[in-house]
């Protein structure tokens, strides 16, 4: 039996006793039955009890409970200070306001409670990143204390389902340069999960990777992991609501969707991209050096051969297709940056 059922039960019981009450007051008044006006009077409390009840007792709860899971913990303790600061501001000033004449004196201090309320919320919620970054960095009082103020200030970082699956997350977070905490929202971790019990093998096992880098993540205490129940209302899409949820939270999303990235671009919402880390930090080869590779294939050319480096860039190697399955050590020629990677040219270094 749901929470919703039994308002409806309480809330039918009640209307429909007031009614009753009421009923038999009206038809005192008016010289009609009061039996009769109880019973019909009872019935339309009980029909809108058991009708209208949720819509002001769950329902509000409920919204007011999702608005709460959607507002990022800096702008709900923004809120909360600005309203503490305008009510006690309201109330130095209501002793003033009460001496002036009637009506004034009565009605001003009201009002100026709720200004100064609003006031003390709206300024404080627009000025959360400022205030925040005070309240953490404070300048210091001796040289090692104000060195830290050049530290950065740590940020929330969305993680998509893809980059959970793609699993370098693991071992990037474990290098320490990911400043910050690594935020993965519960709609995510549904679509994991919906993902690793798919009756698909393949999508199965991506799935349940994802799960154990989770895991990982969660056991590695050099970079924080958070999961939320924050939620996007109106919203269907998983991708939709990463991107609506980091211009709330105003944080990057984690990804190396090349789709989530565009569309989130375009919104103003900025992206961190796995793929595109991972093409900065491969090494830079400049045409006339020289570097040992692996040939492995026939190139499409005649005579070409194919090598792959430690980090995955293709090396094509002139007349290296009579040494499959050897090192050999090439001349790098012409190096090109494509849409799917760095592609290398080299040619045979000819033997002294």
């Amino acid at each position: 039996m749901s929470v919703e059922f039994m308002i409806r039960i309480i809330g039918m019981i009640v209307f429909a006793i007031t009614g009753a009450f009421l009923g038999d007051y009206l038809g005192n008044a008016i010289g009609e039955s009061p039996v009769l006006t109880s019973i019909l009077i009872g019935l339309v409390g009980m029909l809108f009890g058991l009708i209208l009840t949720p819509y002001f007792t769950t329902r509000p709860i409920r919204l007011i409970r999702r608005t709460l899971l959607s507002v990022s913990t800096q702008t709900l303790t923004s809120g909360l200070t600005g309203l503490v600061v305008g009510l006690v501001i309201a109330a130095l000033l209501t002793f003033p306001l009460s001496l002036l004449p009637v009506p004034f004196g009565k009605i001003l201090p009201f009002v100026g409670v709720l200004v100064f309320a609003y006031f003390g919320i709206a300024i404080f919620v627009m000025r959360q990143t400022d205030l925040s970054s005070f309240v953490r960095l404070p300048p210091g009082r001796s040289g090692e204390e104000t060195s830290t103020s050049t530290q950065p200030t740590y940020r929330t970082v969305l993680l998509d389902t893809s980059v959970i699956i793609d699993g370098r997350i693991a071992d990037i977070a474990r290098t320490g340069f990911l400043v910050g905490t690594l935020l993965i929202p519960r709609f995510v971790l549904n679509e994991l999960q919906f993902i690793a019990d798919s009756s698909d093998n393949l999508r199965r096992q991506r799935g349940r990777r994802g799960i154990e880098v989770i895991s990982q993540l969660q056991k590695d205490t050099s970079t924080p992991l958070r999961i939320s129940d924050m939620d996007v209302e109106g919203v269907r899409e998983v991708d939709d609501k990463l991107v609506v949820l980091a211009r709330q939270l105003k944080c990057p999303i984690l990804t190396n969707d090349y789709n989530l990235n565009r569309i989130a671009e375009l919104q103003g919402v900025s992206v961190l991209n796995v793929n595109e880390l991972a093409n900065a930090v491969k090494l830079v080869f400049l045409p006339g050096e020289s570097i040992e590779v692996n040939v492995i294939q026939e190139g499409k050319e005649s005579g070409q051969g194919v090598g792959y480096l430690d980090d995955g860039t293709m090396v094509v190697v002139e007349d290296g297709r009579n040494y499959l399955s050897k090192k050999v050590n090439v001349t790098v020629t012409k190096v090109l940056q494509t849409a799917a990677g760095r592609m290398i040219f080299a040619r045979m270094e000819k033997a002294e």
